[in-house]
């Protein structure tokens, strides 16, 4: 992951996969943050965003509660380890898993990290 975060962009299909998007601002508003440290969030690999239409973007689900989706951090690292890209990673976590049931990401909001981990490990494999 050598891009910076704005200069990575999503196909159409990656962008209906997720839904619902915020702005930067719209994260800090819904994390309490300034603009600046939802930044940091994005280098720290906490949150991730793409470049959109609407400026950079971040998934509404990767926020919860007020906070970064907890397990969010470590699965994109697994995924990244296991040679994803940004986009590719958008596209695991929100497409449907008929084993799981759900998306990955909806997954990980129900504090199933372990188990979407060990998934993300095995795609390297």
């Amino acid at each position: 992951m050598t891009h910076t975060v704005a200069e990575i962009e999503i196909d159409r299909k990656t962008d209906a996969l997720v839904g619902e998007w915020l702005t930067l601002p719209e994260a800090g508003e819904r994390l309490g943050l300034d603009l600046k440290r939802v930044k940091q969030l994005l280098r720290d690999h906490k949150l991730l965003g793409v470049q959109r239409e609407s400026g950079l973007s971040v998934p509404a689900a990767f926020i919860q509660d007020g906070q970064p989706l907890k397990g969010l951090q470590g699965t994109l690292t697994v995924l990244a380890d296991a040679g994803y890209g940004r986009a590719e990673a958008l596209r695991w976590l929100f497409t449907a898993d008929d084993s799981l049931p759900g998306t990955p990401v909806q997954a990980l909001a129900e504090h199933r990290v372990k188990e979407i981990n060990r998934r993300a490990q095995a795609l390297a494999l």
